[in-house]
C-alpha cells in the first residue's frame, strides 16, 4: 500500500521553524498553489488500487501557524483531493510538527464527505528531548503518554482512524533515550492498536545537507543496503504489524493478550510441563480480566498466580487469594502487581529464558537510572484467533484434565 505525502514545497530536507515551508503564506507554500498540486496528484492515482491515501501535508510548523487557517486550508485541501479522487483516504496532520491536533476535540472538521477521513500524528523520543535519559522511565512514559491521549489520541475514543505517520529510533540500540521512548510507545500503540509508519527504511544517502554519503543510523537498512542493522527491532515490531482487532478483524470474541514491549512477544503456556513464558502474540492464550482483578484463561478455569518473589509465575485454580489479583501499577501503568500472602508486593517480570517469573517491584519513582523495560507488560484488547485452533488448555470439565493426578498436583502448586 502506498501514501502520497505531501513533504515541502521548496526540495530539500525537512524541516525547520524557518524553511519557509512551515505553514499556509510561508515564502514557498502558497495554499492556492497547493491545492492545485493536490488536485493534480489525487487525479494522477485515481484507479490506481495500491495508492489507498494522501496526506495533505507534512508536519506543520513555525510562528505562522494558527488554529482558524489550519481549518479554512486544510477543509479545502481535503475536498479538493476527495473531488478528483473519490476513493483515496484522506489525512490531515495536525500543527506542530505534527504533534497536536488537541484544537479538534471541541470543533470538528467539517466536509462533504465521511467515511475516508485519516488524521496522523508524529512520535519521537527525541519530541520530548532528553526526557527519558534524566526522567524516571515509569513517570516519563506516564506523563508522555497522557499528553499523546490529550494532542491526538482521543481522537480514537471518538471513533477517528489515527495513523502514527512517523515514528522512530536509533537502531545501534545505544542510544539510552530512544530506547526507553520504544518501549512506552510499543505499549501504547498496542493498546490503542495503532497502524504506524517506520522512519526510515534506507541505510544511507547519497547527499544529505550537504553530506556526501551520509549514514542513516534510523534506519532500518544498513549502510550499503543490503542487511537490516537491527534484526531484533524487526522482531519486536512485527507483533503490530497485524491488527489486534482493527476494524472488520473479529476471527474470534474479544479477550486480552498480555503483551511485553521490550520483546515485542506475548505470554504463552506451551504445554504442561512448560512454565509460562514469552513467546509470538500469533500463539498467545486468549485471557480474560475480571472486575476482582482476575486473570483467567478464557474457557478454563486457570487464573495467574503469583507464588514467591524470584519464582516462577504459575496457573492455579484457587482464585480468590491475594496472589490472583493483578493490578496496573506506576504511571506507565505497566506494572502488572500482585500481593503475595505475607502481604508482599510483587511485579510480573521476564528472567533471561523468557520465562516469566514474579519479583520486587522495580523503578516506580524517581530514579532516572532504573530500567523497568522487562517488567513492562500492556493487556491489550484482541480478535485475533490464535495460530492454532484450539488451546490445550480448554476443557470442557475441570475434571476432564490430562494425567492421572494432575489435579491433586495442580492443588498443591506444582505445575
Amino acid at each position: 500500500m502506498v501514501i502520497l505525502d505531501n513533504h515541502l514545497s521548496k526540495p530539500g530536507w525537512c524541516c525547520s521553524n524557518f524553511d519557509g515551508n512551515g505553514f499556509f503564506g510561508d515564502q514557498y507554500f502558497n495554499p492556492d498553489l497547493w491545492i492545485t498540486g493536490l488536485t493534480r496528484m489525487a487525479t494522477l492515482f485515481n484507479g490506481v488500487t495500491n495508492v489507498v491515501g494522501m496526506s495533505l501535508r507534512n508536519e506543520l510548523r513555525g510562528p505562522k501557524q494558527n488554529v482558524n487557517d489550519w481549518y479554512r486550508y486544510m477543509q479545502k485541501g481535503a475536498e479538493a483531493v476527495h473531488s478528483a479522487n473519490p476513493d483515496v483516504l484522506v489525512i490531515l496532520s495536525g500543527l506542530s510538527y505534527d504533534s497536536d491536533l488537541s484544537f479538534i476535540q471541541n470543533r470538528p472538521v467539517q466536509l462533504s464527505f465521511s467515511g475516508k477521513l485519516v488524521f496522523e500524528v508524529h512520535w519521537y523520543g527525541f519530541s520530548d528531548g532528553q526526557a527519558w535519559v534524566t526522567g524516571n522511565p515509569n513517570q516519563v512514559c506516564g506523563r508522555v503518554a497522557k499528553d499523546m491521549m490529550r494532542r491526538s489520541g482521543f481522537l480514537v475514543d471518538q471513533g477517528y482512524p489515527l495513523f502514527v505517520s512517523e515514528y522512530g529510533v536509533d537502531q545501534r540500540g545505544t542510544n539510552v533515550n530512544d530506547n526507553r521512548y520504544l518501549n512506552c510507545f510499543l505499549g501504547v500503540a498496542a493498546e490503542l492498536d495503532l497502524d504506524w509508519a517506520l522512519w526510515t527504511l534506507v541505510g544511507s544517502y547519497y547527499l544529505r545537507e550537504g553530506v556526501i554519503g551520509l549514514n542513516e543510523y534510523y534506519g532500518v537498512l544498513n549502510y550499503n543496503w543490503c542487511e537490516t542493522r537491527n534484526s531484533s527491532f524487526i522482531e519486536r515490531v512485527s507483533a503490530l504489524q497485524s491488527p489486534f482487532r482493527g476494524p472488520g478483524l473479529s476471527e474470534t470474541k474479544l479477550h486480552k493478550v498480555i503483551f511485553h514491549p521490550s520483546t515485542g512477544l506475548c505470554v504463552i503456556w506451551k504445554s504442561f510441563l512448560d512454565p509460562l513464558r514469552l513467546g509470538p502474540c500469533a500463539d498467545s492464550e486468549s485471557w480474560s480480566y475480571s472486575s476482582d482483578k482476575t486473570l483467567v484463561v478464557k474457557g478454563t478455569y486457570f487464573c495467574l498466580q503469583a507464588d514467591e518473589s524470584g519464582t516462577l509465575a504459575k496457573l492455579g485454580i484457587f482464585c480468590s487469594d491475594s496472589n490472583s489479583k493483578w493490578e496496573m501499577i506506576s504511571d506507565s501503568k505497566m506494572h502488572l502487581s500482585s500481593k503475595l500472602r505475607n502481604g508482599k508486593s510483587i511485579c510480573l517480570d521476564v528472567d533471561s529464558s523468557n520465562a516469566i517469573v514474579t519479583n520486587s517491584c522495580k523503578c516506580i519513582s524517581k530514579d532516572n537510572t532504573c530500567d523497568p523495560a522487562s517488567q513492562w507488560f500492556k493487556l491489550v484488547d484482541s480478535t485475533r484467533s490464535r495460530s492454532e485452533k484450539q488451546s490445550f488448555l480448554h476443557f470442557d470439565s475441570i475434571f476432564d484434565l490430562p494425567g492421572k493426578g494432575f489435579l491433586s498436583n495442580l492443588m498443591v502448586g506444582s505445575i
